[in-house]
């Protein structure tokens, strides 16, 4: 069986259950940003603090698991390289869910101290180390058992179900702030969508308990390999990624996830108004992405995703300053945000077939693991705490549209170097 022989019933058992881990990873992290000001009263306010510092600290810790990510992509992606992709999507999911799950249940500064805020960030760099190995092994399994030609689709939905992570993150924090007090949320409402995570993981382990060994790594490890890449090959391809990627992790960190807390501290915005121009923007995003990847399958990746870079680029400041402005009405306000999440989805639809493609099977879930990792932990996981700290420091409201214009301006750069013809044949053995 070749790479892209799969039977159709597979190749939807293995779309599912790759994508039911991404949605719990992002649902996760879209909830500790949407309620990242909550986070920051509750963990990381002792006497005598601002708000902003300990928006500040939270977004440390928020940080600080996304440089996990790097390690877990290291050491689940070399074992998922030599055992199999389903062993090690199994453990991570175990991981993910349980330390989601944990966090909800933790004790706050008023109860535990000091300690609460190391317990919680410990609690999340176990969550970076099983992201770190998830995306490496999901992106795997969806593309190569993907049906020739569709690669771009089957990927796609690893960033579609990313989306429908932060939009049920932002759904469950949108539903919580209107129905309880703020009070209420405060003390204990927060921990609600936190707790959640522990069912959807038993519907993950069930899934991931299903799927079947790829056609790809099993042929990998009964046939004679080709030669590996050597070690600097393979640090090369993931530079590159990182590159083509860059722009995406900052653009959609910023606009998907950062938002709430920048609408609310540098321009006052309601909680409620908040997390609604978030909703929009996650919309925007997930409408985006399916027919992205799609149409990348058609015409190639590269014009697909430089067409969203260069629209961040052009589109980010004219749509901050419309943010700003009060006088601006509100539905503009939210075509705009709504058109930030287009831009991004036409990166992250493609983004995943274009890294599987970058790396032969025998290092695949590492090399596309790390390059993603890396990415995200650079210029994602560091987006709050980078924005909030130089508007802080400079009193520039306009910071958000000059970090995501100039990581998309590298991602473009790069992107222009990726070759048109990769989408077309099989995935490299």
């Amino acid at each position: 069986m070749t790479a892209t022989a799969a039977t159709s019933t597979s190749s939807r058992r293995a779309l599912v259950a790759g994508s039911i881990g991404n949605f719990i990873e992002w649902y996760e992290f879209g909830v500790y940003g949407y309620f990242a000001t909550v986070i920051a009263a509750n963990f990381f306010t002792p006497d005598g603090a601002t708000d902003v510092e300990a928006l500040v600290k939270t977004y440390a810790s928020f940080a600080l698991a996304f440089f996990f990510r790097p390690l877990g992509a290291a050491l689940f992606g070399r074992l998922g390289d030599r055992i199999g992709r389903k062993p090690l999507l199994i453990l991570v999911v175990l991981l993910m869910s349980g330390a989601t799950a944990l966090i909800g249940a933790l004790p706050t500064y008023a109860t535990l101290g000091a300690a609460a805020p190391w317990l919680l960030t410990l609690v999340r760099i176990v969550q970076g180390l099983s992201a770190g190995g998830e995306f490496g092994g999901a992106v795997s399994v969806m593309t190569e058992f993907a049906p020739p030609g569709r690669r771009g689709l089957y990927g796609s939905w690893q960033s579609f179900t990313v989306a429908l992570g932060l939009l049920a993150g932002a759904g469950a924090a949108a539903v919580l702030a209107t129905a309880l007090t703020e009070q209420d949320l405060s003390a204990w409402g927060w921990r609600v969508p936190f707790l959640l995570a522990l069912p959807l993981g038993v519907v993950a382990l069930w899934l991931r308990l299903r799927l079947e060994e790829t056609p790809s790594f099993e042929r990998a490890r009964t046939e004679p390999a080709p030669v590996r890449p050597t070690a600097g090959e393979l640090t090369k391809a993931i530079a590159l990624g990182i590159g083509r990627l860059m722009g995406w992790s900052a653009a959609g960190y910023t606009f998907l996830v950062v938002m709430p807390s920048y609408l609310q501290t540098t321009l006052n915005a309601t909680f409620q108004q908040a997390l609604v121009a978030t909703v929009l923007a996650n919309a925007g995003f997930a409408l985006a992405i399916i027919p992205a990847g799609a149409l990348s399958d058609r015409i190639g990746r590269r014009p697909v995703m430089l067409a969203g870079a260069l629209a961040v680029v052009v589109l980010a400041f004219p749509l901050l300053n419309l943010l700003q402005d009060p006088a601006s009405p509100t539905w503009a306000k939210g075509v705009a945000v709504l058109v930030a999440g287009v831009a991004v989805g036409l990166m992250a639809g493609p983004g995943p077939a274009m890294l599987a493609e970058m790396f032969p099977t025998t290092v695949r879930y590492t090399g596309l693991g790390l390059a993603y990792s890396l990415s995200n932990a650079v210029f994602s996981g560091s987006a709050g705490l980078i924005i909030t700290e130089l508007i802080r420091t400079t009193k520039d409201v306009d910071i958000p549209a000059y970090y995501v214009v100039a990581a998309c301006l590298v991602s473009a750069a790069t992107l222009a170097t990726l070759r048109d013809a990769a989408h077309r044949g099989d995935l490299r053995a």
